[in-house]
Order: C-alpha cells, then sequence, then structure tokens
C-alpha cells in the first residue's frame, strides 16, 4: 500500500501529527519535498517534537524514514535536528534512516540571498522563512547545484563550488555583498556533510525494492495545496510541489502509483506568510482563535493568520490533492465558540462565486459567511463519533459534504490517541 498524507490548505494543518498517528501500520515514512522552511510538531508519550526535515515516522522504533530527492537539505540544520532527537533517546542511525544521494544541499549562500531578496522586496515581500529555500530551489533548476552525492567525491567538489560560486558571487555582489569565500563553504561541507555520509544511499534503489516486496509506504509531504509552486497562490508559495501526485517522483520511486491519499484540514484556518487570505479575522477575534488553537509557527514561531473554514479553498486542495478521506484537526479549539463562522462562497466583482479563483481575482475576493451552531463544551475526550455533541457532527457533516470528500479521522487534541473515527456514511 503506497499512502500520502498531504495538505489541503496553506500548510500547519496537523499532518505531522496524523503521520506520527497513522506511521504504526506502515513500514517506511517518506518525506518527498521541501526543506526545513516548515514544521512538523508531533505530541506522544515520549514528548514534544518539532520536525523540520525529518520525517515524522522517525519517532517510532520500528519504521524506517527516507528523505526523497524532491527534498532540499541544510546539513547543519540536520544535523542539529539529529542531535536533540538523540537527546531525547530517539534512536536516528542509518538502518532508520535513509537520505536519497540525489537530494539537493540547501547552502549557506542560500540562506544569505534569500535574505537579501526579502529585504529588498521591503513591504512587497513574499513572506519567506528566509532559510534559503527558493534560491536552492532556484539553483537546481538553473543548475548549478550541489546534491549529497557530490560529498562522497571531495576531489571532484571543490572544482564544482569553485565554478558555482563564479556564477553566484554576481548575484550576491549585486546587492552589496561581499563574495562568498569557497574555503569556508568546503569546511561547511565536511563538517556537516561527513555527518551525514552514513545516511546517505541510492532511495530509488531502496524504496523500488521495498515496494516490490509489497512493504506499505506513507509519503509526507510539506505545506499544502495552496502553496504548491504550479496550482498554489503563486507568488506566495513554497518553490516545491507539495501535492500528493508529486510524492513518487520526488520520494524517488516515480514509477510507482498512489494508493490513497489523505487530506489535511483544520476545522478552522490558519496560515503563515504573506499572499491573499480571504477569510482573514483581525482584532480580538483574531486572538481569541490564535490563542485558542495555539497557533504559532512551528518552523519560525511567527503568529498565524486565522480565520474561518474556507469552503471554496479547501473543496479546491482537496480536487488538486486527489484526496480519498479526510482528516479533520483541531475541532476541539472551536469550543469556546456560540457561533462558528464558515466561508461558503467569494464575492468577486459584485458576483456570488463558490468556486477557488486565482490571480488578481483572489487577491479581490471578499468571504460570504453562514454561521452554525457552536457545540460549546470539552469534547478532548472524546474518543468515538457517539461521544461527540450533536452539534459537532452537524459541523462535521456540514464540511464534509460542502468539501465533498468523506472525513475519517477528528482530531480533538494534540496527543497521538486524541482522535476519534467517525462512521461511513453517503455525501
Amino acid at each position: 500500500m503506497l499512502t500520502a498524507i498531504a495538505g489541503i490548505n496553506w500548510g500547519d494543518e496537523g499532518k505531522g501529527r496524523m503521520v506520527d498517528l497513522l506511521s504504526e501500520g506502515y513500514d517506511i515514512i517518506c518525506r518527498y519535498q521541501g526543506g526545513n522552511n516548515a514544521g512538523h510538531t508531533v505530541v506522544n508519550d515520549k514528548g514534544k517534537f518539532v520536525l523540520n526535515l525529518l520525517p515524522s515516522g522517525i519517532l517510532r522504533g520500528n519504521v524506517t524514514n527516507v528523505m526523497g530527492n524532491g527534498m532540499v537539505i541544510d546539513l547543519e540544520h540536520l544535523c542539529g535536528e539529529i542531535e536533540k532527537l538523540k537527546e531525547k533517546g530517539i534512536t536516528v542511525n542509518p538502518e532508520n534512516l535513509k537520505i536519497s544521494d540525489k537530494a539537493f544541499i540547501c547552502m549557506p549562500y542560500h540562506k544569505q540571498q534569500d535574505i537579501l531578496e526579502e529585504e529588498r522586496l521591503g513591504d512587497k515581500k513574499y513572506g519567506s522563512t528566509k532559510r534559503g529555500i527558493a534560491p536552492v530551489y532556484g539553483d537546481k533548476y538553473m543548475k548549478k547545484g550541489l546534491r549529497l552525492l557530490d560529498l562522497f567525491s571531495p576531489e571532484t567538489l571543490e572544482q564544482k563550488l569553485v565554478n558555482i560560486l563564479s556564477w553566484k558571487n554576481l548575484t550576491i555582489k549585486s546587492y552589496g555583498g561581499d563574495d562568498v569565500d569557497s574555503a569556508r563553504i568546503l569546511s561547511w561541507l565536511a563538517e556537516y556533510g561527513n555527518k551525514l555520509l552514513p545516511f546517505i544511499t541510492d532511495t530509488t534503489e531502496y524504496l523500488n525494492k521495498s515496494a516490490g516486496e509489497g512493504k506499505n509506504i506513507l509519503f509526507e509531504a510539506q505545506l499544502g495545496a495552496l502553496r504548491d509552486i504550479d496550482y498554489g497562490i503563486y507568488p506566495y508559495t513554497t518553490s516545491s510541489q507539495t501535492l500528493a501526485s508529486y510524492a513518487p517522483v520526488g520520494a524517488g520511486i516515480p514509477g510507482k502509483k498512489i494508493d490513497k491519499v489523505i487530506g489535511v484540514m483544520k476545522a478552522y484556518s490558519s496560515s503563515v506568510g504573506e499572499g491573499p487570505f480571504t477569510v482573514e479575522m483581525s482584532g480580538d477575534e483574531a486572538s481569541a482563535l490564535r490563542e485558542a488553537g495555539a497557533e504559532y509557527g512551528a518552523a519560525t514561531g511567527r503568529p498565524r493568520r486565522v480565520g474561518a473554514f474556507d469552503i471554496p479553498a479547501s473543496r479546491y486542495g482537496v480536487m488538486t490533492q486527489g484526496a480519498d478521506e479526510i482528516s479533520l484537526t483541531k475541532l476541539d479549539v472551536l469550543s469556546y465558540m456560540d457561533k462558528i463562522p464558515v466561508c461558503t462562497a467569494y464575492e468577486i466583482d459584485g458576483k456570488q462565486c463558490d468556486q477557488f479563483p486565482s490571480g488578481d481575482k483572489l487577491t479581490g475576493a471578499k468571504p460570504v459567511f453562514e454561521k452554525l451552531d457552536g457545540f460549546k463544551t470539552d469534547i478532548s475526550k472524546c474518543r468515538k463519533a457517539e461521544d461527540l455533541p450533536d452539534a459537532a457532527i452537524s459541523y462535521i457533516r456540514f464540511l464534509e459534504k460542502a468539501v465533498g470528500c468523506p472525513i475519517r479521522y477528528v482530531s480533538v487534541g494534540a496527543g497521538r490517541d486524541e482522535y476519534l473515527e467517525m462512521k461511513n456514511q453517503e455525501l
């Protein structure tokens, strides 16, 4: 079974929490895109963990974790992440972590370039995490990047780096920065790259063999459909493909097909970074929801923008992800509301529209709200659908019908066991 867990909205939906929960039934967990520009927060019996690069399955001792070729990897950050886990008693070794030799290295100068460009943009910035993600993906497609397999060939690595820097320094100097010193970068590559050499392997061979043996593989995405470079709210997106359909490509087995897609969406909306966010709340209303949901970026700590559940955006996300079923997270956060607002449509140029638009049409869209009854009680102890109050079940069924996809899992807390499964019904 090849399954993908992917975000339906702007990211931060709770994918890591679901991967940690469902990983018990899988042999391999594979991250297939992105870098350390987003974080997956997992709370289980071992504590609370924020994972930026490592697959969330690393917290289960019987699972093999793969970092696919579609990722861009900051070696220093990854080494630090591994060390933090080891300090908490989590085993990380070449047996349970395999890194694709074809993944690209996010270099210190990529972060420098990212920072310089955001500063240049000023109030027109894209809301980058300033961790070098856009520059490294840009270099990948400009064919001026270094891959992890280059670490095995120090005799040619230096010349490759010198050739790249003769080009890269033209850009850095145009911002007024100093030349990037090749000796310093080589030292950085040696210090952190050597620590990771035992983990680097041909994950395409490993995953193809595993799939042929009937192993269950779970693909873990970063961010959500609305941050996809092609189908998201461009240019306020990430620089990679966040869709489930990219999972086999980014993991290393492009000839395989996904059997199931589990989409993850919150019971309300949240977004980190710039760009159109039609349902955004403000003032005390936003503060109340942000505090109730602890809505701060796992990777950056930035306060997230929050708002009502967005049906047009979520329906679009379900479609682009090809979701077969949904995991609805943070339903418990809404317990304080007397009435729960839901955006059912947009008003664009004076006309009501229930489709998710793009470009300038999205920028000018206004939300059309409907308010549903709140359930006004603590649901964190609920473990079966029948334990939920009627208003909570009505809210779930309303969302399920609106996005056109069955909701199977509902989380009522951050812990591994704080969830319930809904009974199947006709939409």
